[in-house]
């Protein structure tokens, strides 16, 4: 079975006061979340600010992690502009025996599905034993998966083609494919995504909501009533008020100074819009210290 299903953290990368990644705060990170209710994590997706950090870092976080307890939950974001670096980041990744990875189209260029194909073609002949979610998000890429395309992808590599996280939310709606897990990229739709059939959900805030989306995920495997969906989507709202990679920062930042560190043009949300969104959020019963109780 290809299927990837349940809650998955696009997990936060840990920056040092002089910006280069904290390969062991990272990794902790990434098993708090499980520790907290997600079935896995995304190491280096977007909200692990992953076209900012160098590979040479990635290579050794990956060396690290490969002999960490949660290896089998992560998902390894490989996806950069240049195919060669997707494609020697993957075997480096592959040597240490991760097979599942997240990749976005390259950014910048414009292009089409055609172009979108053989991108994809190319990882899959270079590294047939692997696993790809593909990760549909115009807003970052200027490229928008068609079902047609995703489709077609299955059909030449349903072997390797196993998944998609939509965060441009045109796919969770109207993809059925049997073997293949359709992952929207918001609390929000994780409800509905289950009740279309979707496998789960890939979120930059479920860094912070993984207790809250585990139960609305279990409680709907086991057909009992919903009571946490509402506050879910309300937390998520709140921090989409903001750039999330810096409001999830921010957020943290009361638990763990580190956490204000970020690579540039990124950064924290300055003192009004700090206190907006912890105002908020508090206004919800929703605050890091119960999360850390939790």
């Amino acid at each position: 079975m290809n299927n990837i299903k349940g809650i998955y953290a696009a997990s936060m990368s840990v920056l040092n006061g002089n910006l280069t990644l904290n390969i062991d705060k990272t990794i902790e990170h990434a098993e708090m979340v499980i520790d907290k209710g997600c079935h896995g994590a995304a190491i280096f997706g977007s909200t692990g600010q992953a076209q900012l950090i160098p590979i040479s870092e990635k290579i050794n976080l990956l060396n690290k992690l490969a002999t960490n307890k949660y290896k089998d939950k992560y998902l390894i974001g490989t996806g950069l502009n240049s195919l060669g670096d997707t494609i020697n980041l993957m075997r480096v990744a592959k040597s240490l025996n991760f097979e599942k990875f997240l990749i976005m189209p390259p950014a910048y260029y414009l292009y089409g599905d055609n172009e979108v194909i053989d991108f994809y073609s190319k990882i899959v002949e270079a590294i047939p034993e692997s696993k790809i979610i593909l990760y549909n998000f115009e807003k970052l890429c200027g490229y928008k998966f068609s079902v047609e395309c995703v489709k077609e992808l299955v059909k030449r590599f349903p072997n390797q083609i196993v998944g998609v996280k939509d965060s441009s939310y045109n796919l969770f709606e109207n993809l059925k494919l049997d073997n293949f897990s359709v992952m929207p990229g918001s609390e929000s739709k994780l409800l509905k995504g289950l009740e279309l059939g979707c496998s789960g959900i890939i979120t930059a805030t479920c860094n912070a909501t993984a207790g809250l989306a585990r139960k609305v995920y279990d409680d709907f495997s086991n057909g009992t009533p919903q009571t946490v969906n509402e506050k879910l989507c309300e937390v998520r709202g709140e921090f989409e008020k903001y750039n999330l990679i810096s409001g999830l920062h921010t957020f943290y930042k009361q638990k763990a100074s580190i956490y204000e560190n970020l690579l540039p043009p990124l950064r924290v949300l300055d003192a009004k819009r700090e206190k907006e969104l912890i105002n908020n959020l508090e206004k919800l019963n929703f605050s890091i210290k119960s999360l850390m109780a939790a």
